[in-house]
């Protein structure tokens, strides 16, 4: 078929590599724009499905707004069959969900209509989930409201961080997504309805969520730093040789013993939790790289009784 692919991290490279290789006929990739780099200074970069496209020899597309008549007339002279997007980072207007012969195709991270929206990777972690998966669904004006063709269903281990769930997932998109271009290639995709009852929307993670509250209970203090992890990063403050320093924790694991939350309860870094404990199992300053306990200790000794948050 002729596609149109929309998409813009790392995360929606594998099902760019899986449609191009089936020998679909990508007729145009759509990425956000180059941005510059986190550090001051440095060039603008191309982001990665831009990258990938490029190095598969494929015509990019980056405009700013899908909204501007111009881009959208442009969008529909391509004369594809199908748009199939993954993560590209822009709301499509009705002129773009139109644009093809078959419609836009979209790869979402979580078993709709739970989590619908910007973050459910994150989302699912951080509420305790222990399932989630890929659905393929026909996209809509609604945000991910639309019928579903195709799922996949993948457990969530109880110490498995964002990270690794993202990696697991961004692997089966582009085979899911693959098999469904298949299905429609052949006219035989069937698609469900979502149901109305259980939506839930996963928000954008927002800074001032980020720290970590030690008077919540174990089990929620476990599964935000795990959310979290490793972007943006949960946090605490920590007394390190005399100075308050901001430290990222990425990995932790729960534990059965009690004291006022935040209090260091051994020497291997089990912090107090409002119920139960934490083990601070990876850790990383600013500016530093990420440290199994001992390392991080060797060179930042803590204290049993010292308190943290």
């Amino acid at each position: 078929m002729r596609i149109i692919f929309m998409g813009t991290p790392e995360f929606a490279v594998p099902t760019l590599v899986a449609l191009a290789g089936f020998g679909h006929d990508i007729v145009a990739v759509y990425s956000q724009p180059p941005r510059r780099a986190a550090r001051r200074g440095l060039a603008v970069v191309k982001l990665p499905v831009h990258r990938q496209a490029e190095s598969l020899g494929l015509t990019v597309r980056t405009p700013q707004s899908l909204r501007d008549p111009d881009e959208q007339r442009a969008f529909r002279a391509l004369d594809a069959d199908v748009a199939v997007v993954v993560a590209y980072g822009q709301l499509l207007p009705e002129a773009i969900l139109t644009g093809t012969r078959l419609g836009c195709y979209n790869g979402h991270a979580s078993l709709l209509p739970r989590w619908r929206g910007a973050a459910p990777i994150q989302r699912a972690i951080m509420a305790g989930d222990t399932e989630t998966g890929i659905m393929v669904m026909k996209m809509d004006a609604g945000l991910d409201t639309g019928p579903i063709a195709m799922e996949e269903r993948v457990a969530i281990g109880p110490d498995m961080t964002a990270g690794e769930l993202h990696d697991r997932l961004m692997v089966i998109t582009g085979d899911l997504m693959q098999r469904a271009m298949a299905a429609l290639q052949r006219d035989s995709l069937t698609l469900t309805p979502q149901p109305s009852e259980g939506a839930v929307y996963a928000t954008k993670i927002a800074k001032s969520e980020t720290r970590i509250d030690f008077t919540r209970p174990a089990a929620e203090v476990h599964n935000h730093i795990r959310g979290l992890s490793p972007f943006p990063g949960a946090w605490c403050e920590m007394t390190l040789n005399g100075k308050a320093e901001r430290v990222k924790i990425l990995r932790s694991r729960r534990g059965d013993a009690g004291g006022p939350p935040g209090t260091v309860l051994d020497d291997r870094l089990c912090i107090a939790c409002g119920e139960g404990s934490v083990h601070l199992r990876q850790l990383q300053k600013a500016g530093g790289k990420a440290l199994d306990t001992d390392d991080f200790l060797r060179g930042n000794p803590v204290e049993p009784g010292a308190v943290i948050g």
